[in-house]
């Protein structure tokens, strides 16, 4: 059984993010999301996000058919050690991390860079919402 790992905050649902989880779930058997904390989220975008709880998020991630399972983490090391204990076939980050740091990559077998799709984001989609 092939294994795909993939993980970000998903705060508002888009587009790019379904394709995202396509494409990854096409690569393998199982498609394994992390996600962010509530706290995380804010700490790393600011104290207005996310604009979804992470009740909601998780929710929202169970119920798309591509994803298998879904875990929450709510720091580096917690997200390092799930990809240690997954030990993923392919860990699949956003292209804006080819030149970063890929938390868990010496856990996986091969990492794969996303490219964004149609220039979708959540923060696009949250200043266009306060612009109404």
């Amino acid at each position: 059984m092939k294994t795909i790992w993939t993980n970000g905050c998903f705060d508002i649902l888009h587009p790019g993010h379904i394709e995202l989880f396509k494409a990854c779930k096409s690569l393998g058997d199982r498609l394994i999301v992390g996600i962010d904390t509530d706290e995380k989220v804010q700490s790393d975008k600011g104290p207005e996000r996310p604009i979804n709880d992470i009740c909601h998020r998780y929710s929202i991630l169970s119920a798309i058919k591509y994803i298998d399972t879904v875990h929450v983490f709510g720091s580096t090391r917690e997200l390092e050690e799930l990809v240690q204990f997954y030990n993923p076939d392919i860990l699949v980050v956003g292209s804006d991390w080819r030149n970063g740091t890929v938390v868990g990559n010496r856990y996986a077998k091969e990492v794969r860079y996303f490219s964004r799709v149609g220039g979708y984001s959540s923060t696009n989609v949250i200043d266009k919402i306060k612009m109404l």
